[in-house]
């Protein structure tokens, strides 16, 4: 058998390129740029960076090619083994001792779990980096000391060496977790008396977890006519008349196909017998005393809570309609995106003009686990004027509690519920996309988080979740009257993911059946002020337009929208905004040697992005659409050529010119190999 050929060897269909016409490119999907720029692909050599897009090391064969070999994989015990020995090395020195400069301002002492050896940490502690401390123009000093990359550029009044705590910089950042709302998350012990009492009113509490998730007819039949009528007992009727109660979400899911039993949320007290039937119209007095006399098991401090609460807040109370509303009409919103959305990459685009932000998804289940690297994505700016965070459950309970956890501890402005997200470990417990096939669920879980805080929630779903099979159109008139404010409808199917164009004549026609008080934003594919106009001109109904993509290849877009123009954006103007990156993602993470790898980590998942762009002054045809591929070409100077680069070894040769030279044995492998022009995958 013959061996494959090598990377570096270029394709015959590929040199062809040079000689297309701007219509034969087009026709395939290929960004026209001009003959003068065309060139064909680089033939690519093995050095120290990893050339390739996978985490792989290479060997070299007998032929000379270089042959990829899968870097061998460690087990948890195994990684936490190195960590730890690795957290005992003099690199790793103590937060508290390298803040202060002296050894004795750890609380710890010998018991603390980093090294306190200021000596050993100066002889092997990494060259800084060039440039200034991003915090010398704030209140204080250097919150990382003597482990600041940047410690040449310290000032010399009481930086470090003092031995005295250091001053509480000026808060830019908020919605930290506290560390007594994480003990009793850890513990379990967190009160929910909005939720709990939300919950058993419309007869949602105390549902079983070990549920299936699949097909189920009454949903079918409840999507097909648009009938999700609701009496005062707080149970739905489908067609037939029969009268199905909205406890009884879990006999349906056992007849479903996919297991969803992984999601595990936090225990819930044994359910009484009360719970198991539809419940009645009663009042909040009402409804405590019941519990007080049927429950049994119900321990009386968490009567207490909710007594109180109800005392609390009767006055400020706020009926649904009385809501604070937020009006999305003509604002520019920066989609939630995993892994690049964070917020160093929102500050850049608040600066570049995005009007509405939002944070990366967050598991509703890690959230109320108390989980710090879920907390994380809760963040928010002082810069973010209008901002949101975005969740993700399964269950009316679990998201219920999530929203009034955030209400209670974060300060946000709307939250989202994520129903189309298309993760396969997301969908397979029964979350995102797979709730389109659970209307009867889906209306549980946003009537249930409506009624448990005060501040405005919204959705975002795709059109469906199998492909030809678009279903939004029957639910969008009952959405409003769930409690959701606005609805986000990305123009796609959960199966079809990013294999065709977004079907924007489809948000069009559930825009115009939306009622008047249901904001509906539409999301897909816009990647010029021109598609944005277009969306804008033929469907009057639409609030705005999401951008989710498109940011990610080219942030200015907010830019272009407001000042209505194609911007053809220097090589130098796109190394300033990367900068911008590095600045804020240095003060976010820090400016210490994990917070200077942590920026770059995630700078390179936005670079295997941005290369897709294609500067404006060498096309043939303006403007890029978001689905052409862009062939090999050369740029308008040699740091054009660079970005345009998708090799991942340029993109780490691009953070180098800004954070300095990668660790030893440094590697990156994308985390989101799938791009717009991957097949889709079927779900």
């Amino acid at each position: 058998m013959e061996d494959t050929p090598p990377n570096d060897v270029v394709p015959a269909s590929a040199t062809s390129h040079a000689d297309m016409s701007a219509e034969e490119l087009v026709a395939k999907a290929i960004a026209p740029v001009k003959r003068e720029f065309r060139c064909p692909p680089p033939i690519r050599t093995s050095d120290n960076h990893n050339d390739s897009h996978a985490d792989v090391k290479t060997t070299e064969k007998n032929d000379g090619f270089s042959a990829p070999v899968i870097k061998e994989k460690k087990s948890k015990r195994q990684l936490k083994r190195e960590r730890r020995e690795e957290q005992k090395s003099a690199l790793h020195i103590c937060p508290a001792v390298a803040k202060s400069g002296n050894v004795n301002s750890c609380q710890y002492n010998e018991n603390c779990r980093y090294s306190h050896d200021l000596e050993a940490f100066k002889l092997q502690k990494p060259e800084d980096l060039e440039g200034k401390c991003p915090f010398l123009d704030d209140e204080g000093p250097c919150p990382y000391g003597l482990s600041c990359r940047f410690g040449s550029t310290h000032n010399d009044n009481g930086d470090v060496g003092n031995g005295k705590i250091i001053v509480e910089r000026k808060m830019r950042e908020t919605n930290v977790m506290k560390k007594d709302v994480q003990k009793l998350l850890w513990k379990n012990k967190m009160k929910f008396p909005k939720a709990d009492a939300t919950l058993k009113l419309l007869g949602l509490m105390g549902q079983a977890k070990n549920k299936k998730f699949g097909s189920n007819e009454n949903d079918d039949e409840i999507l097909s006519n648009g009938s999700g009528e609701v009496n005062g007992n707080g149970c739905s009727k489908v067609a037939s008349n029969e009268v199905v109660c909205s406890a009884k979400v879990v006999e349906e899911d056992k007849q479903d196909g996919l297991d969803v039993a992984d999601e595990q949320g936090p225990p819930k007290k044994m359910k009484s017998l009360s719970d198991e039937t539809c419940p009645v119209q009663i009042s909040d007095a009402e409804q405590i005393l019941h519990e007080k006399d049927v429950d049994k098991v119900c321990e009386q401090d968490e009567l207490k809570i909710i007594v109180e609460h109800d005392q609390e807040d009767k006055s400020l109370k706020l009926h649904p309609r009385e809501k604070k509303l937020i009006d999305f009409r003509e604002k520019i919103y920066l989609a939630p995106l995993t892994t690049v959305g964070n917020l160093p990459y929102r500050r850049v685009c608040k600066v570049l003009g995005a009007d509405i932000t939002c944070g990366e998804m967050a598991m509703c289940t890690n959230l109320l686990q108390g989980q710090a690297s879920e907390w994380a994505l809760l963040r928010r700016h002082s810069s973010e004027d209008l901002f949101g965070v975005q969740i993700c459950g399964a269950y009316p309970d679990t998201v219920a509690k999530t929203v009034e956890l955030i209400e209670q501890h974060c300060t946000v402005d709307f939250i989202d519920i994520n129903m189309g997200c298309p993760i396969d470990i997301v969908c397979n417990k029964g979350a995102g996309s797979a709730l389109l096939t659970k209307p009867m669920r889906m209306k549980s879980v946003v009537e249930a988080s409506s009624r448990s805080v005060d501040i405005p929630l919204t959705i975002k779903v795709r059109t469906g979740y199998f492909e030809g099979k678009n279903r939004i159109d029957s639910l969008i008139a009952d959405i409003g009257n769930w409690g959701a404010s606005a609805v986000t409808i990305h123009g796609r199917t959960r199966q079809q993911r990013y294999s065709k164009l977004a079907d924007w004549e489809y948000i069009y026609q559930c825009a115009r059946a939306a009622s008047p008080s249901l904001q509906v934003l539409g999301n897909g594919d816009v990647f010029s002020y021109l598609d944005w106009n277009i969306h804008k001109a033929n469907c009057p109904e639409l609030s705005t337009c999401m951008i989710a993509r498109g940011a990610l290849v080219k942030p200015w877009i907010f830019t272009e929208i407001k000042e209505q123009r194609h911007w053809d954006i220097s090589s130098g103007e796109r190394l300033n905004i990367l900068k911008d990156y590095v600045r804020f993602g240095l003060e976010h993470w820090g400016s210490d040697s994990k917070g200077v790898e942590t920026t770059r980590r995630f700078l390179l998942e936005w670079l295997s992005y941005a290369c897709r762009y294609v500067p404006v002054g060498l096309l043939e045809v303006i403007p890029q659409r978001i689905n052409w591929r862009p062939p090999s070409y050369f740029g308008r100077d040699d740091l054009e050529t660079l970005m345009a680069s998708e090799s991942a070894a340029d993109w780490i040769r691009i953070t180098e010119m800004l954070l300095g030279k990668v660790p030893s044995g440094f590697t990156f492998a994308p985390k989101h190999k799938s791009n717009a022009y991957d097949r889709a995958e079927n779900g």
